[in-house]
């Protein structure tokens, strides 16, 4: 069985190269390294060393990843008839995706794989720098950084920002949650003679340096608390202060029960926000409903019984299970065929657990009741109990006010109950059209208080006071308003 051998050039010059992979480099004759562009190898060159590189991939793809799997599948091609040594920079362990393929797949290739030493650039970096990792570090990749890998507070090292094209990608994602004028550190060839640190504003990180295969960027920990009010974490934590036992009087005396009403509140408020699209009050809305949810989560945490975490692990499991389309092998064309396999998969999930009395329980009798009502008719309409069309519920509502003039004369009791069929076969109809009901009242709402206000204008104006007109005169106003398009 052929071999690969992979050693690490180290992060610096020929003086910190250790002997082993100094001998190995050496004494080899298949030699390839991932890149010449490192101080060892200027070096090694005027030694009489000879190797391959893959400087030339490079330039073939667009992506990284498309250049590490070239890269690996000569590697195994050339084993197959021969020993090969691979020299990647830094440690063959730290930072190097062509190493990891490797790893994956040597053995299905029937080759021998080695992994040697090496400096890691860790080392140096720590040391160019004067830090100390175990106040808590990231080592990320730049060629696929997300800031929301990121953890702020600690100190934050981002490998393989090769060019200026890696470097705009890094800086974008760290200005989404750093100001722009936070300092960052370049570090090119830590620990050689070459070495460079440049302290430059995060926004010119990729305007006036000059980036390469050995430059790292390097991001301090955050130290003002202010920059941090965009973490998730940070917001946690100030929810278990206020709830704590040098928190707010208001926030400690809270339970689920007292909660109850704001949760409604801020949920309608944000509704208005959306419904007058106006993005900043959403903005505030959603927050203060993110709020509700964190009080009742640090409250179950403060008892005992769950936490934030449990909220959001619930609700990962439960889109990844209802999305197979998206996640698993399942297929959906549209949206209602979503829909249908929800509403499947939802039952399978019920199935084996306590059976409820009636379909109709799972309609919580917190619902507003225009809401309740149309959840109601949807539950009934699942196993058949609906109407085969519109023209049939429209009928039911003629049926219900002729019901409901026929016991005009009767009691107050018999009335609303009469009147409550009116509400509940239009819900049906407002179904059958794809119609909102809790949105339709409420735009009506809205739509009566602009006309009124308008009414009220138009008296201020005259000097007169209400009691002094008619009916007829104030519906002129009306008019007026409906006309004008208020």
């Amino acid at each position: 069985m052929n071999k690969i051998k992979i050693i690490g050039l180290g992060a610096g010059d020929l003086n910190q190269l250790p002997l082993g992979v100094y001998k190995t480099i050496q004494n080899t004759e298949n030699l390839y390294l991932r890149t010449k562009e490192h101080p060892v190898v200027e070096e090694l060159i005027k030694e009489g060393a000879h190797f391959q590189s893959f400087d030339e991939v490079y330039e073939k793809y667009d992506t990284f990843e498309a250049v590490y799997e070239e890269i690996t599948n000569v590697l195994l091609n050339a084993a197959q008839s021969e020993d090969v040594t691979y020299a990647v920079p830094g440690h063959p362990l730290v930072a190097e995706r062509t190493v990891q393929l490797l790893i994956e797949r040597a053995e299905q290739s029937g080759i021998q794989l080695e992994v040697g030493g090496g400096q890691s650039f860790l080392d140096a970096l720590f040391q160019a720098l004067r830090i100390d990792p175990v106040e808590g570090f990231q080592l990320l990749d730049g060629t696929d950084f997300s800031v929301e890998e990121a953890q702020l507070r600690q100190h934050i090292i981002i490998g393989q920002v090769y060019d200026q094209f890696v470097a705009s990608d890094v800086k974008l994602e760290l200005m989404e949650r750093l100001p722009h004028d936070y300092p960052v550190f370049i570090v090119t060839a830590a620990g050689s003679s070459q070495e460079n640190i440049k302290k430059v504003e995060l926004v010119e990180l990729d305007r006036e340096v000059e980036l390469n295969n050995l430059t790292s960027l390097y991001v301090p920990p955050v130290q003002d608390e202010t920059i941090l009010y965009k973490d998730f974490a940070k917001l946690k934590e100030i929810i278990a202060i206020l709830r704590g036992p040098d928190g707010c009087p208001w926030d400690r005396k809270q339970t689920h029960e007292s909660l109850k009403k704001y949760v409604i509140e801020e949920a309608y408020e944000l509704i208005d926000a959306i419904n007058n699209d106006d993005i900043d009050n959403m903005v505030e809305e959603l927050g203060d409903l993110l709020l509700q949810i964190m009080l009742h989560a640090q409250i179950g945490e403060d008892e005992g019984f769950f936490s934030i975490t449990d909220v959001i692990e619930g609700i990962s499991e439960k889109m990844i299970r209802r999305h197979p389309h998206v996640f698993g092998e399942g297929q959906a064309e549209d949206a209602e065929e979503v829909v249908k396999n929800w509403q499947e998969i939802k039952k399978k999930e019920k199935a084996g657990k306590e059976e409820k009395t009636s379909l109709l329980d799972s309609v919580p009798r917190s619902f507003p009741g225009l809401m309740r009502a149309e959840e109601l008719q949807k539950k009934a309409a699942s196993v058949g109990f609906d109407w085969d069309e519109a023209n049939a519920a429209w009928e039911k509502v003629k049926e219900e006010i002729r019901e409901f003039e026929a016991e005009k004369e009767l009691s107050s009791e018999k009335m609303k109950l009469e009147y409550g069929d009116i509400l509940f076969a239009f819900v049906n109809v407002a179904r059958f059209l794809g119609l909102n009901p809790e949105e339709a009242i409420h735009e009506t709402n809205e739509k009566f208080i602009r006309r009124f206000n308008y009414i009220e204008d138009r008296v201020k104006e005259t000097g007169r006071e209400f009691a002094d007109y008619q009916l007829e005169e104030l519906d002129q106003y009306w008019e007026e308003a409906k006309k004008s398009g208020i």
